[in-house]
Parts: structure tokens; sequence; C-alpha cells
């Protein structure tokens, strides 16, 4: 059975430090890209970030870009997304999740689609206080 457990949440203020991680069990880390996406109260989903496993090659959206690196320890099947300088807008329910379709050339289109990902996992809340 595919689990993925994402863990870090906590509370920040502003301008302050988190890290989350996403463990998996029940698949190789290696084969998938994994994705972070994140959910305000009120708000749709939205992606935060992708790390193709296979080639280390990661994607960010705007918003986030500069601010969260997201990583990989494949050896462990711990997936990071370090989030520094935060903001109050970063606040929501961070959810990873992973896609056996983790070629490069479409991830560069496909990666901030939530239907691309075969597998999620529960979400940790991030709140950050102003």
């Amino acid at each position: 059975e595919v689990q993925l457990q994402a863990s870090g949440g906590g509370l920040a203020q502003a301008g302050g430090s988190l890290r989350l991680s996403c463990v998996a069990s029940g698949l190789d880390l290696d084969d998938y890209a994994i994705g972070w996406f994140r959910q305000a109260p009120g708000k749709e989903r939205e992606a935060v970030a992708c790390i193709n496993s296979r080639d280390g090659v990661t994607f960010y959206a705007g918003s986030v870009e500069g601010r969260f690196t997201v990583s990989g320890d494949d050896a462990r099947n711990i997936v990071f997304l370090q989030m520094n300088s935060l903001k109050p807008e970063d606040t929501a329910v961070y959810y990873c999740a992973a896609t056996s379709s983790a070629h490069t050339i479409v991830l560069r289109t496909a990666w901030p689609l939530a239907h691309w990902y075969d597998y999620w996992g529960q979400g940790t809340l991030v709140t950050v206080s102003s």
C-alpha cells in the first residue's frame, strides 16, 4: 500500500522558516515526481513546488520561488520543502503528492495539475502570523 505522510507544519512568524517532510512508503521515490500543494481556507488548492526524483529537476510557483526549496533524500524516501521568508499568505494546509508520470519534458507543464498525481498524503497545517 502506498502512503505519503506529510509533517512539519506549525506556527511561524512572518519572515521565519519551516521545513516540511513527505515520507513515502510502498513506492520508490526514484521513480516518481513529488509535488507540494497547498490550500488556504476558502481558496482553491494550488501547486507550490515539484521535484522529479529521477533527475532532480525542480519547479516552483512564482509566489514561492526564491523562498521555498524542494529537495529529496532518495535513500530515506523523503522529500523536503524548506520554506524561508514566510509570509502570512503562505498560511494553508500543505499536501504532498506523487506521480509516476515523471518525465521532465512533460512535467514542465503538468506539474501544477492536481489530477497528474497518483497518490496524495494527508495535509499538514502551516500558520504564519504577521
